[in-house]
């Protein structure tokens, strides 16, 4: 074929809703993102969160995306995609401008009536309600909306947007802090999914559903969840794996707060928060290349080792390049394992139910982030509010890592082989 063949084939072969849905994403990553590399400091500094609450609360904002996913493809499935894009881009508008009005005087009432830390929790669960519709509707349509000779080029421009999004998010929050002030990329994050609203609402079009492919109700997606936790094995590993997300996570919870209040105020973490992104985007293919032929347990392995270690650099090198070259380190872990853990969990699966499986593999990074929140918040408080030791906090989450990368070794030598006889 040639090139021009395959440029009109390309052309022909996506339908409108395709760009429409793939470029709100683009946006939706942009806003979650924003808010999440400013999210930490904007409840430590501008509301006065204590250091605990503050890790707490943002693992709450990071955690349940996770957990709503689960159940969101099935509610998007029920709506239709375009409403469901419309609800979740609405839902999300409201979301970001109630996180950017928290103090403001017009919610006064409201946040005198009951406890800070739960009003402001609560706000912090809304993103993940629309993030939740947002994903499975982009997904679908991606499917949906593309012909069958360029799907499979569909679905890498989808993960190319996801990244797109994900660099432009913390750079949109430190040009928002710096320009506008702290806390206003919320606003802007607002604004701009309140304009994806109306690109959804003008563009784009229900893509022709698949009769011949079975939905799952959100009562059948709860009974694969039972089915899920039925399977020991596989509850012990998703388990285990959990440590590794609870170290990640730290980039988004810990290290923003570390930062400014104990090694230089003036650091701008949004812009060195866009590290892991660009890091995954350029050599995601490369470093998967060069490691093709390592297991995929290895692999998993190997990456949770690298991430464990990586906080150690901060530790030696409290900085703003130090914190660059932490998430370097960081990022590099997450580019050897994630494609292969979502390998391997495929092939755990039991025949017939690799489906169901994949769908629970998001676990781990909704409860890393629940109690890497809680955790980290806590070690940094103790060690560095009571101790005067802040950089124990970094060993402490070094030591978390190391400890998953044990267990998973053990789980290899000892759970795996049994299931490999079986």
């Amino acid at each position: 074929m040639s090139l021009g063949q395959r440029i009109e084939e390309v052309k022909s072969g996506f339908e409108r809703s395709f760009w429409v849905a793939n470029v709100s994403e683009i946006f939706e990553r942009l806003a979650y993102y924003g808010s999440f590399a400013s999210l930490a400091n904007y409840l430590r500094e501008t509301l006065n969160f204590p250091t605990q609450q503050t890790g707490t609360l943002t693992g709450i904002f990071g955690g349940m995306v996770w957990f709503l996913a689960i159940f969101g493809g099935a509610v998007a499935d029920k709506l239709g995609f375009r409403r469901a894009l419309s609800l979740a881009y609405l839902i999300l508008t409201a979301a970001y401008f109630l996180l950017a009005s928290i103090g403001a005087p017009w919610l006064a009432p409201v946040r005198n009536a009951v406890p800070l830390e739960l009003f402001v929790g609560c706000i912090l669960i809304l993103p993940a309600l629309g993030i939740s519709l947002v994903k499975p509707s982009v997904v679908g349509t991606t499917a949906r909306a593309s012909k069958e000779n360029v799907r499979t080029l569909g679905y890498s421009i989808y993960y190319t947007m996801v990244n797109i999004g994900g660099a432009a998010g913390p750079l949109a929050a430190s040009l928002a802090r710096r320009h506008l002030g702290a806390g206003k990329i919320f606003y802007v994050a607002a604004a701009v999914v309140f304009v994806m609203f109306f690109l959804v609402v003008t563009m784009f079009r229900e893509p022709k559903r698949s009769d011949d492919v079975p939905k799952p109700s959100v009562g059948e997606t709860l009974r694969n969840f039972l089915t899920v936790m039925r399977n020991p094995k596989f509850m012990i590993f998703l388990l285990i794996f959990t440590g590794y997300w609870i170290v990640f996570w730290q980039q988004w919870i810990l290290m923003p707060v570390y930062l400014h209040e104990y090694v230089n105020k003036d650091i701008d973490v949004e812009l060195v928060l866009v590290t892991d992104s660009i890091l995954v985007i350029s050599c995601t293919i490369v470093v998967n290349h060069v490691l093709r032929k390592m297991a995929a347990f290895s692999a998993i392995v190997l990456g949770t080792l690298v991430t464990s270690l990586s906080w150690v650099v901060l530790v030696w090198r409290p900085s703003m390049w130090g914190a660059v070259a932490a998430i370097a380190v960081l990022a590099t872990g997450e580019i050897i394992q994630q494609p292969r853990y979502y390998e391997y969990i495929s092939k755990l699966a039991p025949p017939g139910q690799q489906g169901t499986y994949m769908g629970f593999a998001f676990l781990p990074l909704g409860i890393g982030s629940l109690i890497g929140g809680w955790f980290g918040g806590k070690m940094l408080h103790y060690f560095g509010e009571e101790m005067g030791k802040p950089q124990y906090a970094w060993y402490a989450i070094v030591i978390v890592g190391l400890a998953t990368t044990m267990m998973l070794w053990i789980y290899d030598r000892i759970v795996r082989p049994v299931e490999k006889a079986a």
